[in-house]
């Protein structure tokens, strides 16, 4: 059994492969997001703090946060979106950047064992973010392309994958400490890519004995009711065997594709967090309602 061990300040959580999928909040990433984007580069970190307590009530066990804002200080400022969140939360964080200067502040700032987002299997990147796993004693994301790009070929991605976790090994980083993302592409584009993720997280399971993320929403890029889609696909995505993803949890029908997975494959026991999230309101507290709301 394989289990990659995330820790806050004052709280573990367990990616395992007989263990409930763990959810990464994708949402504290200025990509796409103008306003966000802005704030963060002027300082302010209200909306920041406003998506990690709403992914965390929504049911993100750990807190994705990327701070790649164009002609902005991201090493200062990912460092300071890690420290503020640690005051607020005790998810544990994986802390999200292209810049290894910015890995590397983010990491200083981090109290506990961290998420590192993220490796690829281009030489000077295995070089420059592999020391740093070490020295800060986290997990790292293993991201299954390399010099040549992303191939279609699934032989080619699971070879780039054993290539870092080999590489790893020689820093003395163990395969528990990797968690290999297989890349998920736009079915819309590549009709098998649902297939191909799910052919290689049973590989990577059975063959390098590690644990398993990706970017889910990619698979729907481009086509209409997204959500619908990618909920189906990370169920299917866990009974396969994947073991987390970087999502949206505020996406009510994923997070239920998410526990109904759980249940499934008995890594809810006696169903307790399925009933917890369905449980219908007591008549009591019905009662209660209706009367506020006619006052």
């Amino acid at each position: 059994m394989t289990d990659t061990v995330l820790r806050s300040a004052s709280k573990e959580v367990v990616i395992g492969f007989d263990r409930p999928f763990v959810v990464i909040g994708e949402r504290i990433n200025p990509t796409g997001r103008r306003l966000l984007a802005e704030e963060m580069k002027d300082g302010d970190y209200s909306r920041v703090i406003a998506d990690a307590h709403a992914q965390v009530a929504a049911g993100a066990q750990v807190l994705d946060v990327n701070a790649g804002i164009a002609l902005a200080d991201e090493p200062k400022i990912l460092a300071e979106c890690v420290q503020l969140l640690q005051s607020i939360t005790d998810a544990p964080l994986c802390i999200d950047s292209s810049i290894v200067e910015a890995l590397e502040a983010g990491l200083s700032a981090y109290e506990g064992t961290a998420l590192l987002n993220s490796v690829t299997g281009e030489e000077e990147r295995l070089e420059r973010v592999l020391p740093l796993v070490k020295k800060h004693d986290c997990a790292v994301v293993a991201i299954s392309n390399d010099d040549t790009g992303i191939s279609e070929d699934i032989d080619v991605r699971f070879n780039v994958a054993r290539k870092i976790v080999e590489r790893a090994s020689d820093y003395g980083i163990s395969a528990n400490r990797i968690v290999v993302d297989p890349l998920v592409m736009p079915v819309g584009a590549v009709n098998t890519a649902g297939r191909q993720v799910i052919e290689l997280v049973a590989r990577l399971r059975k063959e390098l004995k590690v644990n398993t993320t990706c970017g889910a929403s990619n698979l729907s890029f481009g086509l209409p009711n997204r959500n619908g889609l990618n909920a189906a696909f990370i169920g299917m995505a866990i009974g396969g065997g994947m073991t987390s993803a970087i999502t949206n949890p505020l996406h009510t029908e994923l997070m239920q594709a998410v526990r109904g997975a759980n249940v499934v494959m008995g890594h809810d026991p006696e169903c307790r967090e399925w009933i917890r999230t369905n449980r219908p309101a007591s008549a009591e507290g019905s009662r209660r309602r209706r009367r506020v709301a006619s006052s």
